[in-house]
Parts: C-alpha cells; sequence; structure tokens
C-alpha cells in the first residue's frame, strides 16, 4: 500500500501493517473527538513513525497514485479534524 506523508513524500507499506495502523488511527481519532492537544501530537507521530520505519521510501520520481494520504508531522489538531472521515484516516 503507498501511503504519502504531506510534505515528505511517498512510503510502500506492506498490507499487514495496516491493523497497526489502524489502531494508532482510533487513538488519533479519540483525540481529535476529545480535543486533547497532547495526545494528539503524540498519536500522529506515532503513526507517521510507524510509516517511516515499515514502510519503504518511494523514490521521487514514481508518479502512481497513494492509496492513502496522511497529514505531515507539523499538523494542528484543527487541520487533522477536517481531514477526517468516518473511519478516520486510515479506512478499514
Amino acid at each position: 500500500m503507498i501511503i504519502r506523508i504531506l510534505g515528505e513524500g511517498q512510503f510502500d507499506v506492506a498490507d499487514h501493517t495496516v491493523e497497526a495502523l489502524n489502531s494508532i488511527d482510533t487513538q488519533l481519532q479519540a483525540a481529535v473527538d476529545a480535543g486533547d492537544e497532547s495526545e494528539f501530537h503524540h498519536a500522529l507521530a506515532e503513526l507517521l513513525t510507524l510509516v517511516r520505519e515499515a514502510g519503504e521510501r518511494v523514490p521521487d520520481d514514481y508518479l502512481g497514485p497513494s492509496e492513502l494520504v496522511l497529514p505531515a508531522a507539523e499538523s494542528t489538531l484543527e487541520e487533522v479534524r477536517a481531514l477526517l472521515g468516518d473511519e478516520g484516516l486510515i479506512p478499514g
């Protein structure tokens, strides 16, 4: 699965990693819903770190689509709130 982190690039993440990503996404969603800035920043950092560590960076000249787009590390709670759908950032 190709995942883009805004402002950073794309990563090819194995499908078996999606379950772990969904768990963190649930924490992120709860933090956004509660307006908990501290937990929000923690969950977002954890989510992006997992993508970077579990994924393989896709070359910058790759022109294929991203299956998921995640916010940049410096995104605010309000910016992420606007991106969240009913299933969080990671459907599934």
